[in-house]
């Protein structure tokens, strides 16, 4: 024991729980054993994420596992059997299965000792009354806890207390419900049947009544019943559920179990172990029929309805074939269907899915017995709604069906759609149907179609649906029987057609024939697309529509048996034939052409079958893509002959893109596809006149003005999909048709009183005086003095006169309606065309004709975006832009071969920039230029000497990929001259208009792709840098040279001088600029003041990075002569950028930028407190009993500061408070106020490091290392520089003491190792060279190991490192230069500085003090030999 509990104290120390040593407190409960990791497991239990219970629990089990008997194991079972109890209904299932989990796990723990635990912490007896539910629950979840753990049957002392238990709470049945006795049922399901035989006395009354009295008690009795029938035998005698007198009362508690199971949704345990007991018992019949049917689907409650429904689900796999038969056929299945028709609303319950789910269990679990599947299929499909089967066309319960069971299937509803048996279906109809009065509704003809026209399009979605099992056989079969009763009829029977010996019990009417060949169609396309790439499916690898060509053929020549609904005239079958003849002459073609010629071939058989829906456009159409064919084909052989046969002759690609747009015409998707499919092979062969048939369509005015040329037809095969008639609807929601017929009196008549013209009101006025007049009085008499027959005639008079303005105005009404359609198919039409513009530019590219598509799209682009109202104009405009954008500019490869249209597309570039110029719209503006900048790719890549390969290299590297810089030289052909005038106009009329639609990212891109152009064009953007010009383009003018000039290939098209000329310039167009520049009054005034001191900054950068020798002087000063006024805006709002961009400028001019003045209050420690310190105080600052301690008090401080901290070389690093009382030096600002540089150096020195440092300093440190070692000069360390006439780079500013710490210590340590004397870093010494950036406090972590080998390399080499920004032969170079240099010289002289010590320890944490002590320790085991 004493080894336990040392482990268990010691082990909630590795866990993360530290222990002070002393006396501890009284601790009975041993908390502080447990660690806080373990405590927050069981929060995380009662959480309510489903997860985190979970992992809670999870990780609470490893957690004991590995300390079973500690204190931990006593404590989580009190803890969790407290959480039984919780206040938190949510929380207690949680605790519960906890608990059941642990007890799983640790079998040794017994289960009457938790259950008296139980009892004892949620007695009963003793809980208060406010405190009686959750004790109740307590123990209820409790019980529940150990039957989930597995145990509680095993164990028979803890499951005798455990009913005694239930058995007491189902007493408080006000807070429980039935909850205890269901528990008791699952607990005795479980168990052994001699543990049963011994519990049963005591659970359950040898009482009929109280067995029926509720669904639990009876649930108990069937399970005795199932388990012990000898034993219940024995207490009860011999029951008989289903008799007369206990029907009644089965039916009342399957009412209760059904309203229990409400909010569930699911079937109870009581209902189907019922049924297990009729079917075990040989009287389902009796209970079907008197409990389902005769008792709870009459009580018209929902939740009964739905339990007779879940049984029925449930219930099919355990029926047999006469069973399903008496289930299928009854009222429940016909009360199911009327649910199914009525149950419409999106807020009403639906059971459709939940019963598809039981139908799709059925059928996966009895695929070996096609024959129950097949009824049950059968049987729902039954169902009908005056001949409509209630199940949709799309059921996709029959992807489960096996083979055989499909066959049979689909044999049914062929049967049935020859033969309609309407007595065999289970009809019904819903009550508003019931009440409609014509007699039309209830005819069985109507019954036939509805039923005809559901089947038709039921076989045509079994073949659609690729999830189901189909044979070869059967998709023919449904596709031949299609199409023979769509357009054929069977004069005499033979058996070489099994079609024609189908008969028809009722005639089949022409609008079901034109519903069969609208879904033949449909197949037709079906077939097409799913296995045009799997020729396995057919035989020899032939298409479907190869076989159904074959089958119509067969069907023709059999005249005497069939006979076509519209019959062939001579010259439509002598088109046929040549169709057969093409056909084959197509098959025997090379492989080289067997693309091609399978595209025709799909072309000719669809336009084929097509001749039997309308026979007069397909015909003409087939002699025209056969002449089409036969010359595309043979063009190589005949292309001179046919020429000089009939020049007049339009050629062939010509007339065969006229066919494609006739096809695109009809609203298709599988002629939509055959046109794309033959247009990819035919668009090599295009010719300007056939594209130009295309743009025509797309022309906007052409297409509103020429809508004879092609005729668009409306889609008629949407309306197929409508499985349900408009009738139907118009019967079930009769009311909201009434609601919408008014609304729509009410909309005419305001339409007619809207549209009240001039004439109608003097033709009304005359027909009214003409009635006075008639009646022979003045108009100011009164209208009692009219006879009856001048008030006859004028009655009659004016209901002619509204009768012909009613006409006029539907007239005009439907007019409209009218245009707006065929507005509408006109849109989709030009949609479908954009397809061959889509196939034009992927396939062909390389095309010139693509370059004629630009225009014609920029102008649909730009009228769609001006009335792209309504959904179609947005498609077309979208799908435009898309093929632009994409497939158009965007494309890898274009045309190289532009022969004599060179001239016609440099004048094409110019229009293209002027039209982007003159558009209201920047959107819109973008197209017309990224078309132009297409254009100059073009131009670009098109090489006099044809070589494509080298001018793609070419434009992928810039103008010129070589290091050395040459002056603007154009490539190839591509003539600079011709295209600078048109983009220096567009740019000057960009930075001088109000209101420009072009925008910099458009220029940008051009500079990016041509460098040459850029640097045409580079005088007009700096002209506009200053000037008259306003300042929002002044501003826009400096954005454009910022974003160009530091780009590589506009750089090596300059030359060394011809650059820093440019550079210069640039530089004092800036400086001008700044001069010139007021206080900024509004937006574009101060963008402008940004963008000029960015532009700087950008020029400083390319001056110190390529060394130009530039005047900076005239820049500084004016610089220096703003920095007052940025000082006194300092505080402006939106004004810290453009005062971190000025003292960036500053600080490369080596001006460093002068401290904070609101940080200096920090160092003069106030005796009286600000009220500004009061008010952070009560926001949260800590209080200063929770402030550390300083180590010394103010005047021990002043007085230390007095003493110089000067130590010598030989004496070791100090320790203890001498170290934390190291102050720092004070530096004088006031150099720096006045705005005057406080560096001298000849080129740009680097500026001196300041609290925002990069991370880019060791590498700086190591640059100067190199250098040292190869001048041979004495290193010095990096905080400490050498001497040198130079003044020193400003010191860092007082502003960042709290950071200093650290730095401090670094170099006390250095100038101890090196044996020098240590210099405060707020002092560096005086050097005769300009000194290495100082090391900021923000300096990376990696400068410690950096300054180490600084000091190795100053022990071997002896010498003193010179800076990176001044080699050792600099200093001659001083002397020879003038004052024009890039930093300048200060004329100030350096001021003494004064030192002062400020104590750093209560401003350095502590952790960096310790830090800083073993860095110390382990210096001085480095330094030991």
């Amino acid at each position: 024991m004493a080894e336990m509990e040392s482990r268990d104290v010691a082990e909630p120390m590795s866990l993360g729980v530290a222990t002070k040593s002393g006396a501890r407190p009284a601790d009975p409960h041993g908390l502080l054993k447990h660690s806080r990791e373990f405590l927050d497991f069981f929060w995380d239990i009662a959480k309510p994420q489903q997860e985190t219970r979970l992992e809670a629990t999870e990780k609470l089990l490893e957690y004991l596992r590995t300390r079973p008997q500690g204190s931990e194991m006593k404590y989580a079972l009190k803890r969790l059997i407290t959480g039984l109890g919780v206040g938190r209904e949510t929380a207690r299932p949680c605790y519960s299965l906890a608990l059941a989990q642990l007890l799983q796990s640790f079998e040794d723990i017994p289960l009457c000792s938790i259950l008296q635990q139980i009892q004892e912490k949620h007695d009963l007896q003793k809980v208060k009354k406010t405190m009686m539910r959750p004790a109740l629950f307590a123990n209820l979840f409790g019980v529940l806890a150990l039957f989930q753990s597995g145990r509680l049957v095993k164990d028979s002392e803890a499951l005798m207390k455990s009913v005694k238990l239930l058995q007491t709470l189902a007493q408080y049945y006000n807070h429980l419900q039935e909850q205890p006795q269901q528990a008791l049922v699952d607990i005795l399901s479980e168990v052994p049947e001699a543990t049963l035989q011994e519990v049963l006395p005591k659970v359950l009354k040898a009482d009929l009544n109280s067995v029926l009295g509720s669904p639990e008690h009876l649930q108990l009795f069937l399970l005795a019943q199932q388990k012990v029938p000898t034993e219940l035998e024995k207490l009860m005698g011999s029951v008989n559920l289903f008799s007369d007198e206990n029907i009644p009362r089965l039916v009342t508690v399957l009412k209760m179990a059904a309203a229990s199971v409400k909010k569930e949704r699911r079937l109870p345990t009581v209902a189907l172990d019922l049924l297990h007991l009729a079917l075990q018992e040989d009287k389902f019949p009796r209970f079907w029929k008197e409990v389902v049917e005769q008792g709870l689907l009459k009580k018209h409650f929902w939740p009964a309805s739905y339990l007779c429904f879940r049984l029925l689900g449930a219930a099919l796999p355990l029926l047999s074939k006469e069973q399903l038969q008496l289930v299928m056929r009854g009222d429940l299945i016909r009360q199911y269907g009327e649910h199914l028709v009525t149950a419409k609303f999106p807020n009403q319950f639906k059971f459709a899915p939940e019963m598809n789910e039981y139908v799709g269990a059925f059928l996966e679990g009895c695929r070996d017995d096609p024959e129950r599947q097949l009824a049950v299929v059968v049987a729902f499909t039954s169902i009908t709604n005056q001949g409509l089967p209630v199940v949709p066309t799309f059921w996709r319960v029959v992807q489960s069906l096996s083979a055989p069971a499909l066959k049979g299937y689909v044999a049914w509803l062929r049967d049935m759609f020859l033969q309609p048996d309407l007595e065999s279906l289970v009809d019904f109809s819903t009550n508003n149907q019931k009440k409609a009065q014509d007699a039309s509704l209830h005819g069985p003809e109507r019954a036939v179609f509805r039923l005809r026209k559901w089947i038709i399009l039921r076989l045509v979605s079994i073949v659609d649906n690729v999830h189901v099992e189909k044979e070869e056989a059967l998709i023919e079969e449904v596709a031949r029987f299609c199409f023979f009763h769509a357009f054929f009829e069977t004069k005499k029977p033979t058996p070489q057609i099994p079609e024609t010996e189908q008969r028809f019990s009722f005639p089949l009417e022409s609008r079901a024939r034109e519903v069969v060949s609208g879904a033949f169609f449909s197949l037709l396309q079906t077939l097409s697309t799913q296995f045009r790439q799997a020729p396995e499916q057919t035989r020899d690898g032939q298409p479907w529509t190869y076989r159904l060509v074959q089958f119509a053929d067969m069907l023709l020549n059999h005249s005497r048996n069939v006979a076509a609904l519209t019959p062939f005239t001579p010259p439509q079958r002598q088109a046929w034939d040549r169709m057969l003849q093409t056909l084959k002459e197509l098959e025997a073609r090379s492989s080289e052409a067997k693309a091609k010629a399978a595209a025709f071939q799909h072309l000719i058989l669809l336009v084929g079958i097509h001749l039997f829906k309308s026979p007069a456009e397909s015909c003409d159409l087939l002699g025209d893509i056969q002449t089409c064919i036969k010359k595309s084909l043979g063009e190589k052989t005949r292309r001179t002959r046919s020429k000089a046969v009939n020049p007049q002759e339009p050629p062939w690609v010509e007339v065969l893109v006229e066919i494609l747009l006739a096809l695109l015409a009809q609203p298709s998707h599988l002629m939509r596809q055959v046109a794309r499919s033959v247009f990819s092979h035919i668009c090599s062969h295009l010719t300007p006149r056939a594209l130009q048939l295309i743009l025509d369509v797309l022309n906007p005015e052409k297409s509103q003005d020429e809508d004879d040329n092609v005729v668009v037809m409306d889609d008629s095969e949407k309306q197929l999909e409508n499985v349900e008639d408009k009738s139907e609807d118009s019967e079930d929601n009769k009311n909201s048709e009434d609601e919408e017929y008014s609304d729509e009196e009410e909309s005419d008549e305001e339409d007619r009183d809207g549209d009240v013209d001039q004439g109608f009101r003097e033709q009304l006025m005359a027909v009214l005086q003409a009635g006075k007049a008639l009646g022979g009085v003045d108009s100011e008499d009164d209208d009692e003095e009219l006879g009856d027959e001048a008030m006859m005639a004028l009655d009659q008079n004016l209901a002619s006169l509204f009768a012909e303005q009613k006409l006029r105005i539907q007239a005009r009404k439907d007019e409209k309606n009218k245009l707006q359609k065929e507005k509408m198919l006109r849109r989709d039409f030009q949609i479908r065309v954009l397809d061959l513009i889509e196939v034009l530019v992927t396939k062909q590219p390389e095309n010139p004709l693509v370059l004629e598509l630009l225009e014609p799209l920029l102008n649909i682009i730009r009228r769609s975006m001006r009335t792209s109202s309504t959904k179609q104009e947005q498609d077309l405009l979208h799908k435009t832009a898309r093929i632009f954008t994409h497939h158009l500019c965007r494309s890898r490869h274009y045309c190289h071969d532009v022969g004599n249209y060179m001239e016609t597309l440099y004048s094409q570039v110019e229009r293209l920039v002027q039209q982007a110029g003159h558009q209201a719209d920047s959107s819109i503006s973008l197209y017309y230029f990224n078309a132009s900048l297409y254009l100059l790719r073009v131009l670009k890549g098109n090489s006099a000497h044809g070589s494509v390969h080298k001018t793609q290299r070419k434009e992928e590297a810039g103008l010129d990929a070589s290091t050395k810089p040459r002056g603007p030289e154009a490539p190839s052909s591509f003539d600079l001259s011709l295209v600078t005038p048109v983009y220096s106009s567009a740019l000057s009329s960009f930075l001088t208009k109000r209101n420009s639609p072009l925008t910099v990212p458009m220029f940008l891109s051009l500079f990016s792709r041509h460098p040459a152009l850029c640097k045409s064009l580079l005088p007009v953007m700096v002209q506009h840098v200053t000037g008259q010009t306003r300042p929002r383009h002044q501003a826009q003018a400096c954005l454009l040279l910022q974003k160009t000039l530091p780009t590589r290939e506009l750089r090596l098209c300059f030359e060394d001088p011809e650059w820093e000329q440019l550079i210069g310039q640039i530089l004092a167009k800036v400086t001008e600029n700044l001069r010139t520049l007021g206080e900024a009054q509004t937006k574009s005034e101060q963008q402008r003041e940004l963008s000029s001191v960015e532009l700087l900054n950008v020029l400083f950068r390319t001056v110190h990075q390529e060394n130009l020798t530039t005047d900076l002087t005239a820049v500084r000063g004016v610089l220096q002569s703003r920095q007052a006024r940025l000082q006194q805006g300092e505080r402006a709002t939106g004004s810290g950028r453009l005062h971190n961009l000025y003292w960036q400028a500053m600080k490369t001019l080596g001006v460093q930028r002068p401290k904070s003045e609101k940080k200096d209050v920090k160092e003069v420690p106030s005796a009286t407190q600000s009220p500004v310190s009061m008010k952070r105080k009560k926001k949260g600052f800590l209080p200063e009993t929770k402030k550390r301690k300083k180590r010394k008090s103010e005047g021990t401080m002043q007085q230390d500061a007095t003493k110089p901290a000067v130590t010598s070389g030989n004496q070791p690093p100090s320790t203890g408070r001498k170290r934390r009382n190291r102050v720092k030096a004070k530096v004088p600002a006031q150099s720096q106020v006045n705005g005057t540089p406080a560096t001298k150096s000849l080129a740009p020195d680097p500026p001196a490091t300041s609290p925002s440092t990069p991370a880019k300093t060791p590498k700086l440190q190591k640059k100067n290392r190199k250098l040292s070692q190869v001048n041979g000069a004495t290193p010095v360390s990096p905080t400490e520089p050498a001497k040198s006439p130079a003044p020193d780079p400003p010191a860092t500013s007082l502003s960042t003491h709290a950071k200093t710490p650290k730095l401090q210590k670094k170099k006390r340590k250095l100038s101890q190792v090196n044996g020098a004397t240590p210099v405060s870093p707020m002092e560096p010494a005086k050097s005769p060279a300009p000194d290495p950036p100082a090391t900021s406090p923000s300096t990376p972590a990696k400068t410690p190991k950096l300054q180490k080998k600084k000091r190795k390399l100053s022990q071997v080499n002896g010498a003193t490192p010179v800076p990176l920004t001044e080699p050792a032969n600099i200093k001659e170079h001083q002397k020879a230069l003038p004052k024009e240099c890039v930093s300048g010289k200060s004329p100030q002289s350096m001021l003494p500085r004064k030192k002062a010590r400020v104590s750093l320890a209560s401003r350095s944490p502590s952790l960096l003090q310790s830090g800083a002590k073993k860095k110390k320790v382990q210096l001085r085991k480095g330094r030991k030999p």
